[in-house]
């Protein structure tokens, strides 16, 4: 006796599919109303649950023409770019149809359309979906200034999905879009070279209160030995600022090397100022007025215990 899998042609299992696709190939109407099969949209059948928003997007891809593609936060999340939690609790998957035919009308889905000459299409496994770089522009609708300064700062550093210059030129090919004006101020404080959120809310923390900008993911070199790499750092002043997520307060492993590096930098006479999140929100006035201590006593040289050319019998 054949089990409720082998009633299904091997090409529908292990994958969503429709169930037109499915009664093409022979399934019968009855043994598509299996409870062993889910209906995470109309007209589609899967074999588990979307645990999440990717599986999500991948469950309506059958519905997808060949003129549509996902895009803004579906595209973002299938890219790795980190997302506010209001937008990551959004379970509606987001789909672009390229040109002038209709967008997809599916419960669950938003629709969208856009210019051809506009966007550029990139493939992950079986799925299309925007370029990062058209993406973040499509992202400024959704997203607040210093969020999308997050998005274009990983796609720029941590993902290297794209460079600066190709997020400026989709600016400029998306002219007159919706919050294009967001995208030109967010593409003048975008960094590469920043490696989490929190590393890019902390240094715009310290440069809009005035601080220079730092170097970002700096190697501390001292007499030609590497000491450490830091988030930021300020060299002239011997002062290295490491963002502390959950991950260093959970992770043992994470947590020794932190101290480790606080050792290995005082021992080379640098500073190690750590930041955690409210050192970015209540408590970030306080938090840029000590670094800026730091600064001025650092650049004076007072926190350096080498002798700087006096007597030995002054130590």
């Amino acid at each position: 006796m054949r089990t409720a899998v082998e009633a299904f042609p091997s090409a529908l299992r292990g994958r969503p599919f429709r169930v037109r696709e499915a009664l093409r190939r022979g399934v019968t109407a009855s043994t598509l109303r299996t409870k062993m099969l889910c209906r995470p949209f109309h007209g589609i059948r899967c074999w588990a649950p979307p645990a999440d928003h990717e599986q999500r997007a991948r469950a309506v891809l059958p519905r997808l023409r060949p003129d549509q593609v996902f895009s803004h936060t579906t595209a973002a999340v299938i890219l790795g770019v980190p997302l506010p939690r209001r937008l990551e609790r959004d379970h509606r998957i987001h789909v672009s149809t390229i040109g002038k035919d209709q967008s997809i009308r599916v419960r669950g889905t938003i629709g969208h359309r856009v210019r051809a000459d506009r966007v550029r299409v990139v493939h992950s496994a079986t799925a299309r979906l925007t370029h990062p770089a058209d993406t973040f522009v499509m992202l400024a609708g959704l997203l607040r200034l210093d969020e999308l300064i997050i998005a274009g700062d990983a796609l720029v550093g941590q993902l290297r999905w794209c460079t600066v210059d190709e997020l400026r030129a989709a600016a400029r090919r998306h002219r007159g879009a919706r919050g294009i004006r967001k995208v030109r101020a967010t593409l003048r404080e975008v960094r590469p070279g920043s490696r989490s959120p929190g590393e890019t809310r902390l240094r715009l923390a310290l440069t809009r209160r005035g601080l220079p900008e730092p170097l970002r993911n700096h190697d501390v070199v001292v007499d030609g030995r590497w000491v450490a790499c830091v988030d930021l750092a300020y060299p002239e002043a011997r002062v290295a600022i490491e963002y502390e997520s959950d991950l260093h307060r959970t992770d043992e492993r994470a947590f020794k090397k932190d101290l480790t590096r606080g050792e290995n930098l005082k021992d080379v006479d640098w500073w190690l100022v750590r930041a955690t999140a409210d050192d970015v929100g209540p408590a970030v006035e306080r938090f840029v007025a000590r670094v800026r201590r730091l600064l001025t006593v650092g650049a004076a040289g007072r926190h350096d215990s080498r002798s700087r050319g006096r007597p030995a019998s002054d130590w």
